[in-house]
């Protein structure tokens, strides 16, 4: 695209439309009532179309064909093409002999490539002044007289600039479709083409199809009769155009052709199952339609665009002030809910798991394993139902496994992958794709395991199958639950008896889980170890609340007078109990009662009470027990006392953020000391001023100054905070709950 040559005016001189259809004639009255232009003119071919159009209050004048107007228009005007797909050439040939090169052109039909290829043949090349559009907003009304001013509001158009689009025609038709309040995307014209025909084009071919099917039976009238909403709501669409949906299967037809011949290979194996009473293919088919549907709702809630990213990042305004009084429900443990799905998948028979973290962290685990073959029902309420395959019925998926933000998920699954007999690749999101994977890839290999990364040592990561694994003797140079983790999984499918040394204790969910599911475990001091060989029997996991997020209202009452705070059923492992401890060495009263074992994991009801705080060396040993919950515990180290500093935690450097740079960064600006080093922190407790914070889309570091609010002297803004969801997906609702002032936004 051209470089920017002039400032664009914000408003048009003359907004000319061609078509006055439901999409030309809405966009045309939102411009008129909100002022986008000097003029709207419309174009069309019936009077009585331009007649409605005066007497509705569309446009502000009418005009049956281009050349009354085409020497009227220059620099500053803008003509959008909105009639119907296959009659778009047409009108492409008038304006090239018509319109000067300063006149914007752009148009609205649902498909692009056809459009930019005509504009190539009848220009000779793509034109300057030609911004390919689609607004994703309609109606299965049609018709001037359907038009509606407020019909782009909150939706989205894509646009799909060529090389050669001038940048000031590009902007003037971002204003536009801004003005009337959509939010705009751009997208390369081949893919804009892929993605509609399956999201767009397909559901209406089907909706056509299934009526038309129906309609043709004798027993039609009896079917309408008693259809209920889901007929309803599948077939609206089928009554659109017509005619816009035969121009639109004819100019995509390649595209449509693709995503239709896969739709009936579907439908064909479905058919079949149901023939056959298949019961595992149409439960597993079933299951995976219902999660990827609960997923896309999801990703509308976060204001996802069609082409997967986020439209904008979040932010979070949090005012001062709140009370810290409440009994609270803290969701599942996230780790224990990734092994949940791992061992239950790897388990012969049905494993039944309840209080499943339902974040996007551990739904990336339920994902991978249900492309891996395995039957998994829910989640419901946090309830799963898992049809274990044994250590050798995984299956090839048919594509990249792609585990979003979770690290846990790519590190365990690639040790459980390694011993499998099909290649595999793993893949993460931006976030993800940065962590360093050398700590998994070196004991796998040492193994026997066909591991390889990036160049930088990051994912994606491939594993190829059918290697055989040897057990290993291995001392960790880092203290890792995930590497721990990760060589046991890879144990199990090695021949011999695999010993792994810690450096310091690391929190041991997989250890206790294996020997849930029948898997003999030995630790002996802080070395761990099993032999390959043995199967895994299905089990039922009771999933505690998650101590990592029990930690930021831990702090919550730990800094806020008269605080009274109580969670219940919480996992208090002991490679879990660092932040107990920590706060209690500062002086906060905490108390457990109800202690418990849930599932082989001890467990606890946890009441935290505010006393005054004191800054502390944190012990190292301390260090490995609490490393997720440090950035809640910087901030009770803000509210204390004196000076608190943490040593030999290097590991907070290659979280989902270098989580000591992004705290002390973070901390400077709210006016509290704080001096990072290469391990650890040093922060002098103080008062908490007000300012804007960037979380770096790191999870607990938007958690923790979203908590520190309670005690600052001012709003705190915290940036980019879309991740919180991969963990504690109620954790805005629960700050409210214990009085915080908290509203979301959005950063464009």
């Amino acid at each position: 695209m051209a470089k920017r040559p002039e400032k664009i005016p914000s408003k048009l001189n003359k907004f000319v439309v061609i078509g006055l259809g439901l999409i030309g004639a809405s966009v045309a009255k939102a411009a008129r009532e909100k002022n986008l232009a000097a003029e709207v003119i419309g174009l069309s071919r019936r009077s009585s179309t331009l007649e409605l159009a005066l007497e509705n209050g569309v446009i502000d004048r009418a005009e049956k064909h281009l050349n009354h107007i085409a020497p009227e228009l220059g620099s500053g005007d803008l003509v959008l093409i909105g009639v119907p797909t296959l009659a778009v050439p047409a009108v492409l040939k008038d304006c090239y002999k018509m319109l000067p090169e300063s006149v914007t052109l752009t148009d609205v039909a649902s498909v692009k490539g056809s459009i930019v290829e005509s504009a190539r043949n009848i220009y000779g090349n793509i034109p300057h002044q030609l911004v390919p559009g689609h607004p994703i907003a309609g109606s299965e009304k049609s018709g001037v007289d359907a038009a509606l001013s407020n019909l782009f509001e909150g939706h989205r158009v894509i646009l799909t600039p060529t090389e050669e689009t001038a940048r000031n025609h590009f902007d003037r038709v971002i204003a536009l479709w801004e003005g009337v309040g959509a939010a705009v995307s751009c997208m390369d014209v081949t893919r804009h083409d892929e993605i509609l025909a399956a999201t767009s084009h397909l559901p209406h071919l089907l909706a056509f199809s299934l009526v038309d099917t129906l309609a043709a039976r004798s027993d039609y009238q009896e079917i309408i009769k008693f259809a209920a909403g889901g007929f309803r709501d599948f077939t609206r669409i089928a009554a659109s155009d017509p005619i816009m949906w035969r121009d639109i299967a004819l100019a995509n037809k390649t595209a449509i052709l693709g995503i239709l011949d896969d739709v009936m290979s579907d439908l064909n194996a479905l058919r079949n199952a149901v023939r056959d009473a298949n019961e595992a293919y149409l439960l597993d088919a079933f299951n995976q339609a219902q999660e990827a549907r609960q997923r896309h709702e999801k990703q509308l809630k976060r204001h996802k665009v069609i082409s997967g990213q986020t439209d904008s990042e979040y932010r979070y305004h949090v005012n001062p002030g709140g009370h810290a009084r409440a009994e609270l429900e803290i969701p599942g443990d996230k780790s224990i809910s990734h092994r949940s799905v791992m061992l239950g998948s790897l388990a012969n028979g049905l494993t039944e798991v309840t209080g499943f973290l339902e974040g996007e962290d551990s739904l990336a685990t339920l994902r991978a394993f249900r492309d891996l073959g395995v039957i998994i029902e829910g989640p419901a309420q946090g309830r799963l139902a898992i049809h274990g395959v044994g250590l050798d019925g995984l299956k090839p998926a048919s594509e990249p496994l792609r585990l979003g933000n979770s690290g846990t998920s790519i590190r365990l699954l690639s040790g459980i992958l390694a011993g499998q007999k099909f290649d595999s690749i793993l893949e993460g999101d931006a976030s993800l794709l940065k962590r360093p994977m050398e700590r998994i890839a070196e004991p796998l290999i040492k193994m026997g395991a066909a591991v390889s990364t990036s160049e930088s040592m990051t994912p994606p990561i491939s594993v190829t199958g059918g290697q055989q694994l040897n057990a290993i003797d291995y001392v960790m140079p880092v203290a890792s639950a995930q590497v721990k983790s990760c060589i046991l999984l890879a144990g199990l499918f090695a021949k011999g008896v695999t010993r792994i040394h810690e450096p310091s204790p690391t929190r041991d969910h997989t250890e206790r889980m294996l020997r849930g599911f029948g898997y003999k475990v030995q630790t002996n001091g802080q070395t761990i170890s099993l032999e390959g060989g043995a199967h895994l029997t299905a089990s039922r996991v009771d999933v505690p609340g998650d101590i990592s997020s029990a930690a930021f209202f831990m702090v919550a009452a730990a800094i806020m007078p008269e605080s009274d705070i109580v969670m219940k059923n919480i996992g208090v492992n002991d490679t879990r109990f660092g932040i107990i401890t920590i706060l209690r060495q500062m002086g906060t009263r905490i108390d457990l009662s109800n202690c418990r074992e849930m599932a082989g994991e001890p467990v606890a009801d946890i009441r935290v009470r505010h006393d005054s705080l004191v800054g502390i060396d944190v012990p190292m040993e301390q260090v490995p027990l609490a490393i997720d919950e440090f950035p809640a515990i910087f901030i009770a180290a803000s509210c204390a006392t004196g000076v608190t500093r943490v040593t030999g935690a290097s590991e907070l450097r290659v979280k989902e953020s270098d989580r000591i740079s992004a705290m002390a960064d973070g901390l400077n600006i709210l006016g509290i000391r704080a001096l990072p080093t290469d391990d650890g922190i040093e922060i002098t407790g103080g008062k908490i001023g007000s300012g804007e914070v960037d979380s770096r889309g790191d999870h607990r570091v938007a958690m923790a100054f979203i908590i520190a609010a309670l005690r600052s002297t001012g709003p705190i803004i915290v940036n980019d905070c879309e991740n919180i969801a991969t963990s504690f997906p109620n954790f805005a609702q629960l700050a409210g709950v214990i009085g915080l002032d908290i509203a979301r936004g959005e950063i464009s």
